[in-house]
């Protein structure tokens, strides 16, 4: 049995594309045990992020979509931490938007597992709310990390630029809503949900043709 853990860590900031800029508070993952752990977004605060993971070893700062409240941190944390950054090919765009001379440490791809206190994380990409988005799948403790992606009421925001709403919504319908309905989804922003939770509202944006 895994000793691995699923931990919250709430962070404030901005959100800022297409000339537009919000106050935002993100949801940062850490997923480990007393040892070593990866860290899910790292917004805005850096070392809130640090003390957070105490002495543990940091096995990587994975993106789940590059928009800068869910990256703006991760450049710091990596220089404090060594671990690398990962994000997905298609995020370079907006990636270079906020960090226009650091470049991420490796490229995320479908399907790719990652491992940390002994369980494994599947990378799922899934466009829409950003072209390189991507939700990592945790059986072992039925989660789903979604950044963006799903949210407690429905699909991430489809209004700016680099998103595209039928994208997103086949996402969902394709990689997600195929989970097993227990499923725990670790969301970006506000509350957690279920796989089963979700699919009655999902089932209605499907039904209207998308």
């Amino acid at each position: 049995m895994t000793s691995a853990r699923i931990e919250r860590l709430v962070t404030s900031g901005t959100f800022s594309l297409d000339g537009g800029t919000w106050d935002v508070d993100n949801n940062v993952w850490i997923i480990g045990d007393d040892r070593e752990a990866v860290v899910v977004d790292a917004a805005h605060d850096a070392e809130a992020i640090a003390e957070a993971l105490g002495g543990r070893s940091l096995r990587a700062i994975v993106c789940t979509h590059a928009h800068n409240d869910h990256i703006d941190a991760a450049p710091a944390l990596a220089a404090r931490t060594r671990a690398p950054i990962l994000l997905h090919g298609d995020d370079l765009p907006l990636w270079k938007q906020t960090h226009p001379d650091r470049k991420p440490d490796g490229e995320l791809a479908d399907g790719q597992v990652l491992a940390v206190a002994g369980v494994e994380l599947t990378v799922l990409h899934t466009p829409g709310h950003a072209p390189g988005a991507v939700c990592l799948y945790a059986p072992g403790l039925t989660a789903l990390f979604s950044g963006d992606t799903l949210f407690a009421g429905g699909p991430g925001a489809t209004g700016r630029s680099y998103s595209d709403f039928p994208t997103i919504v086949d996402s969902i319908r394709h990689r997600l809503l195929t989970l097993p309905g227990d499923t725990v989804v670790h969301t970006g922003h506000g509350a957690t949900t279920t796989i089963a939770a979700e699919a009655p509202h999902l089932q209605e944006w499907i039904d209207r043709g998308f």
